[in-house]
């Protein structure tokens, strides 16, 4: 079968799972087949929010994202359950273990989805027959669904997938990209949110081909780097390789400061503490990253200096929440000495589009329902400027 194979490139596999956790309570539940399901938190609730649902449920127009109210206003019918994070995770993992048997370079990316690099695979099928046997094994094993991109790239591997939905398989070559790819709005494109195709449309640059077309220094003065290299995926070059070890990569964003004089001022020390995650969220936005893990440096007078860290339940990128975690670790740590530095490190950073709400529930409604407000408070801070929207402090507090 190797003649199916490039013998220079690669053939990249992108296995996305069709509506995650509906299909794993699907699985659990065969009465629940066939029907309108949707995963919410407090379904007795009326502002509970649709995590996920059913293609069943999708026909009536229910969208993650979306309140139990409505949802059931457009489908009465619809069947509201709680989640079961032990029970997706244990799926999550049972799927990545099917996915090794078929290559060592498996790279997981969020709970239900991942890529595998199959080059070396062609003792097992051409491409095409080695999707065909995932799929399959994946009904046939644990009762679940999935869509697979074939391409030469990570970014093609990624926009066959969401090509055919659900149980599809896409094949999806560079010499395809003109017509499948190109036509596309800016907003379907893998990597790109609505907030920056909004500042590219504004821009002029509508399509996908438009970006592939523009000019490189437009887009470095749009959006930095960032630009340089969307360009490069929207005409098919990506040279990111499946890493299995990729999400134990060390990664960090942080800032620190010297202070203009030591001090042991509690007050003014968490002030500083502040500043600084407001730095380390602003550069993690721009980078497009999350960060499971936040650390904070303390340096003293005598030039001592300690290191605390704490690990996350989920990943994070607002600034308020970056303080809590900073704010909790230095009164934990702190000794009380002259402080003579601060720092505040955002590590075991995810890129934004693939981080997802695995834990619990609760945080996922928080997010859910904030995530409005954080994106104009971003608009109004990059238009006015960083003070232009504060936190108000309520006085009457002892």
């Amino acid at each position: 079968m190797k003649q199916y194979y490039p013998k220079n490139g690669r053939v990249i596999l992108h296995v996305d799972m069709n509506s995650f956790f509906a299909s794993v309570e699907m699985a659990y539940d065969a009465s629940l087949k066939g029907k309108p399901i949707a995963v919410a938190g407090n379904p007795e609730e009326r502002k509970g929010i649709v995590v996920t649902c059913s293609y069943e449920a999708r026909k009536f127009g229910v969208k993650t994202t979306m309140t139990v109210w409505e949802a059931k206003k457009r489908c009465p019918q619809l069947i509201i359950l709680r989640p079961n994070f032990i029970r997706y995770r244990e799926a999550s993992e049972a799927m990545f273990h099917i996915l090794r048997q078929y290559s060592e370079l498996v790279e997981p990316v969020s709970i239900d989805e991942g890529y595998i690099d199959i080059t070396e695979s062609y003792d097992l099928g051409t491409p095409y027959e080695i999707a065909i046997m995932i799929q399959r094994q994946l009904v046939n094993e644990l009762d679940l669904p999935c869509s697979i991109g074939i391409a030469p790239n990570k970014f093609l591997a990624k926009m066959a997938s969401d090509m055919k939905k659900p149980m599809g398989i896409t094949i999806l070559r560079k010499r395809d990209i003109p017509e499948k790819i190109w036509p596309l709005p800016l907003i379907e494109m893998h990597g790109i949110g609505k907030k920056t195709a909004d500042k590219l449309v504004d821009a002029g640059i509508q399509t996908i081909k438009d970006l592939a077309n523009t000019n490189v220094l437009q887009l470095e003065k749009l959006l930095g780097i960032r630009g340089v290299k969307l360009k490069e995926k929207a005409n098919g070059i990506d040279l990111r390789v499946v890493d299995p070890n990729a999400a134990n990569d060390y990664k960090s964003v942080g800032s620190s400061t010297t202070l203009p004089k030591d001090s042991t001022n509690q007050q003014e020390l968490l002030k500083v503490l502040g500043r600084l995650s407001s730095e380390t969220a602003e550069r993690m936005k721009k980078k497009g990253y999350l960060t499971n893990n936040v650390s904070i440096t303390i340096k003293y007078k005598n030039r001592s200096t300690i290191t605390r860290s704490r690990k996350l339940n989920n990943p994070i990128v607002q600034q308020k929440d970056i303080y809590s975690a900073a704010k909790m670790l230095f009164l934990k740590h702190w000794n009380g000495n002259p402080v003579r530095l601060l720092g505040v490190t955002g590590q075991d950073l995810v890129e934004q589009q693939d981080a997802v709400e695995q834990l619990n529930l609760f945080s996922y409604e928080k997010v859910a329902m904030k995530e409005p407000l954080y994106q104009a408070i971003d608009k109004i801070r990059e238009k006015y400027g960083e003070k232009a929207v504060q936190k108000g402090v309520n006085k009457n507090k002892n």
